[in-house]
């Protein structure tokens, strides 16, 4: 099925990501408050100079995810759809602007250490590793004009897993 809702658009690297995603995560500490462990910035507008689609991807990691649905009233008065689970056991998902989508958030318990170490260690590794921002990058846009409606097959690159795996083994090596 084709999602047909969403103009993919990729755009230069906005400095102002950073300042966007502090503001939104004390927003959403506020809501969550004591439930909240961490929260991180992730996805393509976490790295420097990363072409990206300009929605804000975050990754709250909270004590007991089952607790994560008594907020859901609060996060639709900030503007979020939620959304469960959404195709990811254990997560919670909840996206803000609808069709002109402005933020994605990725809710995981504190132990559910494969979907937490698959995002941050991808954001991690494009971080280090500039040459792989710049062919992510081009492939992005190459997606974006090749698939401008379909977000589905933008989205299905091996490239994309390749860097997971690559990312994943990276980070388990400087972990050592």
């Amino acid at each position: 099925m084709v999602n047909r809702a969403m103009n993919i658009i990729i755009t230069d690297y906005n400095e102002n990501w950073t300042q966007l995603f502090k503001k939104e995560a004390k927003l959403i500490s506020e809501i969550l408050k004591d439930e909240l462990v961490e929260i991180h910035h992730i996805g393509s507008t976490a790295v420097t100079d990363l072409k990206a689609k300009p929605i804000m991807d975050i990754m709250p990691i909270v004590k007991d995810i089952s607790n994560v649905d008594h907020f859901n009233e609060s996060m639709i008065e900030k503007g979020y759809e939620p959304l469960g689970e959404f195709g990811i056991n254990g997560r919670r998902y909840f996206r803000k602007g609808g069709e002109n989508r402005t933020h994605q958030i990725h809710m995981f318990q504190y132990d559910n250490h494969f979907e937490i170490e698959r995002h941050l260690a991808v954001r991690d590794y494009l971080r280090s590793h500039k040459k792989d921002v710049i062919e992510y990058g081009k492939l992005k846009e190459s997606l974006a004009l090749e698939f401008p409606k379909d977000i589905e097959a933008y989205s299905n690159s091996d490239f994309v897993e390749n860097l997971e795996r690559k990312a994943i083994e990276w980070e388990r090596e400087n972990e050592r």
